[in-house]
């Protein structure tokens, strides 16, 4: 796979990286998760050059950097590993869709507690990219950034990362450790970063990790209907899979289904490669449990669209309904 960098100074990666979120936590709970299959996905990842694993101390909670911790503990050396702090659980149970119930803590003591805890289960004595979950919004960032530029200065982390922010964040975080990437949702249905994130970070050198690249499976043609949802799924929750919005949003796979025809690629690598053109240091990371999605994923880093293709993609409809 094509390698890049994460910003001007990070660790090199593959252009497409994996986010692991889903082979613990969210989407559809009630769904069995394969531990052995989520290894060999981890596994397989590494193979085909995602050398980018995102995960989050929250998912689970804890339990989905555990399993990272088995499955590369002899192959440690290979993996760039990122993961969060900054969200905590409140109810495993979860509420409607069966997703745990989370909240903001950006204490400092928290983050000096977690990091450890992070390192524990991930096996490691390092974590590549440290990322804040989201800003909280009961503590000055500076202080929460603080706390994890002394993970920096203690070798317990190499980078940090910063999550669903805006310009002034990012300046803000900056100005007491710099800043190697900012992750947030980006997709073919979800462009908002384009207006100011993204060029900012284009400029200052600090890479960008689109997280539900596919759209929550959205683009990718899976659900017709609201009712193709599992009872448990969270996205039940979310505006644009609300029956109406979601029949309005299908125009938006039918014309990515039709530029994929024409480029003889599947929906997720079309996704894909418009994401990775978008920057040289935008690295994308699609969520799978599943090893035929996987090596799909990985295709789109092969896939160089044309200046029509990009235009064509530019042009496509706004969603109906909000994120959240």
């Amino acid at each position: 796979m094509r390698t890049t960098t994460l910003g001007t100074h990070g660790p090199e990666v593959g252009v497409i990286g994996l986010g692991a979120m889903g082979m613990s936590f969210a989407y559809d709970m009630a769904a069995p998760r394969d531990e052995a299959t989520s290894v060999s996905v981890l596994h397989q990842a590494l193979d085909l050059g995602m050398t980018l694993i995102d995960t989050a101390d929250v998912y689970g909670p804890h339990t989905n950097e555990e399993l990272l911790g088995r499955a590369l503990a002899d192959r440690r050396e290979r993996a760039v590993i990122a993961t969060k702090v900054g969200l905590e659980a409140v109810d495993p149970t979860g509420g409607p869709g069966g997703s745990p119930l989370v909240r903001p803590n950006g204490r400092p003591e928290h983050v000096r507690t977690a990091i450890d805890a992070s390192l524990r289960r991930l096996g490691t004595d390092h974590i590549d990219l440290y990322q804040l979950h989201r800003v909280d919004p009961e503590v000055p960032l500076e202080e929460t950034w603080g706390a994890m530029a002394e993970a920096v200065t203690a070798g317990k982390a190499r980078y940090l990362g910063l999550s669903e922010v805006g310009v002034e964040q990012i300046r803000r975080a900056g100005a007491v450790h710099p800043v190697a990437t900012v992750q947030s949702e980006f997709s073919l249905w979800t462009r908002d970063v384009r207006a100011e994130v993204l060029p900012y970070c284009e400029r200052h050198g600090i890479g960008f990790l689109p997280f539900s690249p596919l759209g929550r499976g959205f683009l990718l043609g899976r659900f017709a209907s609201f009712d193709d949802l599992p009872q448990s799924d969270q996205r039940r929750r979310l505006p644009r899979f609300q029956q109406d919005n979601l029949r309005a949003n299908l125009a938006i796979v039918a014309k990515v289904r039709d530029v994929a025809d024409r480029v003889g690629a599947t929906p997720a690598q079309v996704a894909l490669a418009w994401l990775v053109a978008q920057g040289q240091h935008v690295v994308p990371i699609p969520g799978t449990k599943t090893p035929k999605y996987l090596v799909d994923n990985a295709g789109g880093a092969d896939l160089l669209l044309t200046p029509a293709d990009l235009a064509d993609l530019d042009a496509l409809p706004t969603p109906v309904g909000a994120r959240y």
